[in-house]
């Protein structure tokens, strides 16, 4: 054998067979499958600055629609959906669980006032089954048309041996801008304002391992062992189907808001609840009060509560508790404020008030109980 040229053995060249790389389990025609039924869920949720479609290795977007600005500032966020997906994959129902990613991102970057420009997805799977992936792509590019963001780019990624077959996890990131001038958040609340409380659709997409853990896990892990399929009446439907309510997305109509009212600032209310999110929007100087019993929390958070034994601290420190997104707005402006929100199916309510509190600013009291708790 003639010696290499560092007197080194040469390495020995072996072809790759053919369908080599699906035998280890990452099959390539399985992902173009995939491309191909997901395109015209993408191609619905364009906007007219988007250059180009599917099939490049980055999604294009006109940045001279930032000229109308004066001040452009540019926005991003990125979550999951956390464990969630588990019930999706338990359901084989897939095509809701995008409006769930769609609302955790896009939200959190609208309470600044932000516009949402496009958003970018994250598939990762054990297993590539287009027809799978192509409703998880339908979900998120539905809830981008929702949310009026462009889903330009994404990436769908097999990993066999780290994920099971029929496993997935998905996250996202969106981009938006607000003009300086528009900026909302502490620096401008004011004592007086008052606190206007949107409905949630139900769990959203948080807590779900502490309502796995009660509802769902067996009496000897310390769950009730209900299954997905159980009918609740109470309820009026089965578990599974609440469990999977998709999450109300609040994008434009809270941009409305900001636009016909003197709203401050908005609080997205996700992991940590209402009190530990709306500090988060706080001025060191202010503090609120939240009075519990001005509304009634969906059914599912009193089950929950009941059901597991969970104390109202816990439970308001994990979930939404049906409150899934909260303005700060001027007095005078609460009317208008509630009636923009119901143009576009939110019902609203003023929950509290903004006080000046020297000794204990920046934080959130409740008070009162929810009627029937």
């Amino acid at each position: 054998m003639s010696q290499h040229p560092t007197d080194q053995d040469p390495i020995e060249q072996h072809p790759i067979e053919q369908g080599a790389y699906a035998q280890a389990g990452v099959s390539i025609e399985a992902a173009d499958r995939a491309i191909d039924l997901m395109k015209g869920w993408v191609e619905k949720a364009r906007r007219p600055e988007v250059i180009g479609g599917l099939g490049g290795f980055a999604g294009l977007f006109d940045a001279s629609a930032l000229l109308k600005y004066e001040r452009p500032l540019l926005a991003t966020s990125t979550d999951g959906v956390g464990t969630k997906v588990a019930i999706a994959q338990a359901m084989d129902v897939h095509d809701t669980i995008g409006f769930d990613l769609v609302g955790m991102v896009v939200d959190d970057l609208v309470v600044c006032g932000a516009e949402p420009l496009f958003m970018t997805d994250y598939i990762a799977c054990g297993r590539v089954v287009p027809e799978r992936i192509a409703a998880i792509v339908k979900g998120i590019a539905e809830a981008c048309v929702v949310a009026g963001a462009a889903l330009i780019g994404g990436e769908t990624a097999e990993h066999p041996g780290l994920l099971g077959p029929d496993e997935y996890d998905v996250a996202g990131a969106t981009t938006g801008v607000v003009d300086a001038s528009r900026l909302l958040g502490p620096g401008r609340v004011r004592p007086g304002d008052v606190v206007v409380a949107m409905e949630a659709s139900g769990l959203h997409s948080n807590g779900y391992s502490l309502v796995r853990h009660v509802l769902l896990a067996p009496p000897d892990q310390g769950g009730a062992g209900w299954s997905l399929d159980r009918d609740v009446p109470e309820l009026g439907r089965t578990l599974g189907e609440e469990l999977l309510e998709p999450t109300r997305i609040y994008a434009k109509a809270c941009l409305d808001l900001a636009e016909r009212t003197r709203t401050h600032a908005m609080s997205h209310v996700t992991g940590g609840g209402l009190a530990a999110n709306l500090e988060r929007v706080l001025p060191e100087e202010l503090s609120v009060t939240i009075d519990r019993a001005t509304w009634t929390p969906q059914v599912v958070f009193d089950m929950v509560r009941q059901v597991g034994r969970v104390s109202q601290a816990d439970l308001e420190a994990t979930l939404n508790c049906g409150v899934g997104m909260v303005a700060l707005t001027h007095p005078d402006d609460v009317d208008a404020a509630i009636g923009a929100l119901a143009a576009y199916g939110v019902r609203a309510w003023v929950a509290g008030e903004v006080r000046k509190d020297d000794q204990q600013g920046g934080r959130v009291l409740m008070t009162g109980q929810h009627p029937g708790w």
